[in-house]
């Protein structure tokens, strides 16, 4: 059920994000990206940072990803998450089972945080994300205008490891690809 996302979904991951990017403000995104730019953003992804699917029957229902959270080199133990779910597909529990893999996967990786930034009130995201631990982290107020008004956007914050005093560096997704503990990661939430 759960596997590395491949440029070939583009158009499944697109079919999911383009209802959320033209009707609510849980993306800041205001103009669809295309299929072709779907898969440019799989494919750049996954040289650094887990791009993950759910699929059921030959058919992708909802992709989790994370991804820098600044450019400065300092912040390479930080990374942002996000997960997008097909609207037949909520309510099931595959969210906190894809970003449980996502999760431990960025925990081999050596990634030792996880950022979820969420526009508020965003009470479905919230809660989803105090379920698996992550914690409030702060507000940035009127931080985005989308679909005729500002909107604020929370952060939340989950450590996924104790930092090292120094740190190794971070694995990059495209060396832990091939890993068999990958599996067993993939099966426990599947």
């Amino acid at each position: 059920m759960i596997r590395v996302a491949v440029e070939a979904d583009a158009g499944a991951c697109h079919a999911i994000y383009a209802p959320i990017v033209e009707s609510s403000a849980i993306t800041f995104e205001t103009s669809l990206p295309g299929e072709e730019a779907m898969a440019g953003r799989i494919r750049a992804r996954l040289a650094n940072h887990p791009w993950l699917v759910w699929g059921e029957g030959g058919e992708v229902l909802a992709y989790a990803y994370a991804g820098r959270f600044r450019e400065r080199a300092a912040y390479d133990w930080v990374a942002e998450t996000s997960i997008y779910v097909h609207e037949k597909a909520r309510r099931r529990g595959i969210a906190r089972r894809l970003y449980g893999a996502l999760l431990e996967t960025m925990r081999l990786q050596g990634i030792n945080q996880a950022v979820g930034v969420i526009t508020l009130p965003g009470d479905t995201s919230v809660a989803m994300h105090e379920a698996m631990g992550f914690t409030p982290a702060g507000v940035w107020p009127k931080a985005g205008y989308k679909l005729d008004r500002w909107w604020d956007v929370g952060v939340w914050s989950l450590f996924l490891s104790e930092p090292a005093n120094p740190p190794s560096p971070v694995v990059p997704f495209a060396e832990l690809a091939a890993d068999t503990r990958l599996a067993g990661v993939f099966a426990a939430q599947g």
